[in-house]
């Protein structure tokens, strides 16, 4: 199976994408939005606002509550030369303690003109609540892709605070543009509260609280929780087949009481807004299989192709979870906080999530082997159904409904 998988070819996960199909920017009303619903292989066209009278009765749907940090650090050298330094993700510490640090903290990131940084300490001042205060990085060594950067401020501020001045939004590289004021606002889904990531789940920039109110009245729940998107979510799949492609590391926190009300719904439709939902979702379910295996385990840590080469029987989504509560009583502990290289292809079997919400993905890109694994090829007929009808494509763009 895993053979299979790994010589499925990118080429065949390729559309044409006009830029000028690409949401350069936010629509004025977030729920004004297209809805494209797929269902049962009807497709049809809607607004986001009528969500509630898309989904089947006693949905549950489950977000991803994670908020973009100010990831992108500029530094001007005494040359003129901009350094730009972009925060993946805290070097050996949990997302939250990172951004609690007070005076120094240190991460795993991106450098650009990379090369015209030698050995010397970057500085720069910045106002925080009125105090001038210095930030310095410097370069410590490589790690993986990225550098460890150690940041030193003069002041007791919080890392996350620093940050937030500092630092700017990363916007997706494909819009093309800097971020603006509004940019902090709207690249942000009114649920954000984690922070961590340095990409949007973008399936619920759609959402306002007139949609949260119809939902409530129609009787359909949701559940938060956050897996902190990375940078890698933008990395395309330049290898002729994904078997050569490796998936990023993402960070994922979910509480015992988001896990007890998922567990509680099984046997009712479950809707992930988002594929980031999709991963933790179903991250969850094999980690759960791990520990029917080996309740010992310290921590959850999801590899790529773990889903392909478990020969032993797969358990209920009902067990799995279960396994994970009681590993989590066991320790003590009110939330779980681990790791995903989850790939979601063609080929894998859904244990957990039964519709989703996202939406129009990059050609060639993992995301879009996720949609595939769940709808099959009609993938091909959403996107020309919605190319065809003005849709607007990627992070700023319109929505779909999957309910295969």
């Amino acid at each position: 199976m895993l053979s299979d998988l790994q010589a499925i070819e990118i080429a065949d996960y390729d559309y044409p994408l006009p830029d000028g199909r690409i949401a350069k920017f936010p629509l004025a009303q977030r729920d004004a939005s297209k809805l494209l619903v797929y269902r049962q292989g009807e497709i049809t066209e809607s607004r986001f606002g009528r969500l509630a009278g898309h989904l089947p009765d006693d949905t549950l749907l489950v977000c991803n509550n994670t908020r973009v940090i100010h990831a992108r650090l500029l530094f001007r050298k005494s040359t003129g030369t901009t350094i730009e330094i972009f925060c993946l993700e805290p070097y050996n510490m949990p997302v939250a303690t990172a951004f609690e640090q007070r005076g120094t903290g240190s991460w795993v990131c991106l450098v650009g003109h990379n090369k015209r940084w030698k050995t010397d300490t970057l500085t720069r001042e910045l106002t925080l609540d009125g105090r001038l205060i210095t930030l310095s990085a410097s370069r410590r060594e490589k790690a993986g892709n990225g550098w460890i950067v150690d940041f030193c401020w003069d002041s007791d501020d919080t890392f996350a605070s620093v940050i937030e001045c500092a630092g700017l939004i990363p916007l997706p590289p494909y819009l093309h543009r800097d971020a603006s004021d509004e940019d902090n606002r709207r690249y942000q889904t009114v649920y954000a509260s984690e922070k961590g990531s340095v990409a949007a789940p973008t399936a619920g920039l759609h959402f306002t609280d007139a949609v949260f109110d119809s939902l409530r009245q129609a009787h359909i729940g949701c559940e938060f929780i956050t897996l902190h998107v990375g940078a890698g979510t933008f990395k395309p799949v330049d290898s002729a087949t994904i078997g050569g492609h490796e998936m990023h590391t993402e960070q994922v926190e979910i509480g015992r009481a988001n896990i007890e009300h998922i567990l509680q719904h099984f046997g009712k439709p479950i809707v992930a807004v988002g594929t980031t939902s999709v991963r933790t979702l179903e991250s969850l379910y094999w980690f759960g299989l791990q520990l029917e295996h080996d309740a010992s385990l310290e921590r959850m840590c999801v590899e790529q192709w773990e889903p392909y080469v478990d020969e032993t029987p797969a358990i209920t989504p009902q067990q799995a979870y279960t396994n994970v509560l009681l590993w989590m009583q066991r320790r003590h502990i009110e939330r779980l906080e681990g790791s995903t290289r989850l790939m979601i292809a063609p080929g894998y079997r859904y244990h957990i999530v039964d519709g989703l919400i996202t939406n129009f993905h990059q050609p060639r890109s993992t995301l879009l082997l996720l949609v595939s694994a769940l709808i099959g090829n009609e993938w091909r007929r959403c996107y020309r159904y919605a190319l065809d009808r003005d849709f607007r494509f990627l992070s700023y763009g319109d929505s779909c409904l999957f309910l295969p």
